[in-house]
């Protein structure tokens, strides 16, 4: 019979090698495509990929969505919840973040080999400063190509409407945030009237992304129901926010017709969504109130002009019984003969003064109509009803019909809907 071992044997002598060969710890970099936690213990996967070509990378690109690359290294990693315990609070307190699928990370391990349970790397600690550095350096990135492609300030250039009471709202229906939102507008104490409608997303975790560019989709499809988009968050952990920072949602968010106001609880830094939405402010109920100190500002502009026209037409007034009292004096030392022609006079300035004062409050009435005319030219939807129309391919502003071949499709958005075309032939003006 052949000279063998049994299994056991076989498992026990690589084990041996292994604690005998490898018997420290390592710093390894590595992302994570799977964690989960169980009976406090944390499991994880890792994977290194290379890019097509034969390049190695390390992990996602920068932008924080994944080009054509395949695995070329996947292993097991375990964290026992004594050391676990200390360190998830320590990286969730540096980073801002939960561990996630997706996130490079740098784990200090030792390779465990069990007979019957196989091999496995186990963590004894995670270096946030890393994962930080990787985080900064994905969100530059991000910002970088926004700025190349021209959008970075689109939704800078938005103006909020003097009268914003039609609120779509972007957020989980069961967050406190969204609650405390609501109740705000609806108990203001001016007693404004707000119109609120929610288009539910999920605020945390993996689903960020692809969720509120559905309900984006959802609103964009009824811009004219709206005069600003609210997108909040409350109520949740402050930590795994990172679904807020994706070139393909920064993109959405930077081509959105309608002005987006952010509130979604970021107490370290802003996310990407912050810097490009058109205002940013920490909270829901911060959203709210700037919302109603806007409102409670146009308010006061037209109280000032209602006050403005009326005491311009009472010193007019007042002016006018001056002069009539001065003539009334005088007319009653003329003699006799002249008293027909003063009453006369007087009932012609009566008339004059009744003309002056109607032709004065009509001036007023204009001058206020216009302002209000002028004030509402900033809405840029007005742009798209008096016949321009925005083109769009794959999600992007067109501005050069070189970047199109034949084929393409394309999205065209008119003051009232949108349609969509494919391109059958083109010209090109080299001007």
């Amino acid at each position: 019979m052949l000279e063998h071992l049994t299994l056991y044997e076989l498992n026990n002598l690589v084990r041996e090698t292994i604690e005998e060969g490898m018997n420290r710890e390592y710093w390894v970099e590595a992302e994570l495509s799977e964690i989960r936690e169980s009976r406090g213990h944390c499991y994880m996967e890792l994977v290194q990929y290379v890019r097509d070509g034969g390049a190695t990378e390390r992990g996602s690109d920068r932008t924080g969505e994944r080009r054509n690359s395949t695995p070329i290294a996947r292993a097991s990693a375990k964290c026992w919840q004594s050391t676990w315990s200390v360190v998830r609070p320590y990286f969730e307190r540096v980073t801002g973040q939960q561990l996630h699928v997706g996130m490079q990370v740098l784990l200090q391990v030792y390779p465990q080999f069990h007979e019957a349970y196989g091999f496995s790397w186990i963590v004894t600690d995670v270096n946030p400063e890393f994962t930080l550095g990787d985080m900064i350096r994905k969100r530059q990135e991000i910002i970088r190509l926004l700025k190349e492609e021209g959008v970075y300030d689109l939704q800078k250039e938005l103006k909020i409407p003097i009268f914003a009471q039609r609120i779509a709202v972007i957020s989980s229906a069961t967050a406190a945030g969204y609650g405390d939102f609501c109740h705000q507008l609806q108990n203001n104490e001016y007693g404004f009237a707000f119109h609120t409608e929610l288009f539910p997303a999920v605020m945390q975790g993996e689903q960020v992304e692809t969720s509120v560019i559905a309900a984006l989709d959802s609103i964009n499809a009824r811009s004219d129901d709206f005069d600003v988009v609210v997108i909040i968050r409350g109520g949740g952990a402050t930590a795994d926010l990172s679904g807020f920072d994706t070139l393909t949602l920064a993109e959405n968010v930077a081509n959105f017709p309608l002005p987006i106001i952010t509130g979604i609880g970021h107490e370290r830094d802003e996310s990407v969504l912050d810097m490009i939405s058109n205002l940013r402010v920490k909270t829901p109920t911060a959203a709210a109130a700037y919302l109603i100190a806007h409102l409670k500002e146009v308010y006061d502009r037209i109280a000032d002009a209602e006050n403005s026209i009326y005491n311009k037409v009472l010193e007019s007034i007042r002016y006018e019984w001056l002069r009539q009292e001065r003539l009334t004096s005088l007319l009653s030392h003329l003699p006799r003969q002249r008293i027909g022609e003063g009453r006369y006079l007087l009932q012609m300035l009566a008339n004059r003064l009744g003309v002056s004062l109607e032709r004065l409050l009509e001036k007023k009435q204009y001058q206020l109509s216009n302002m209000q005319v002028q004030l509402d030219g900033y809405n840029p939807q007005r742009l798209l009803q008096r016949g321009y129309s925005i083109t769009t391919y794959q999600g992007k502003v067109l501005r050069d019909s070189r970047q199109l071949k034949k084929g393409d499709k394309v999205e065209t958005r008119l003051g009232k809907g949108s349609f969509h075309s494919v391109v059958i032939e083109k010209s090109e003006n080299s001007k």
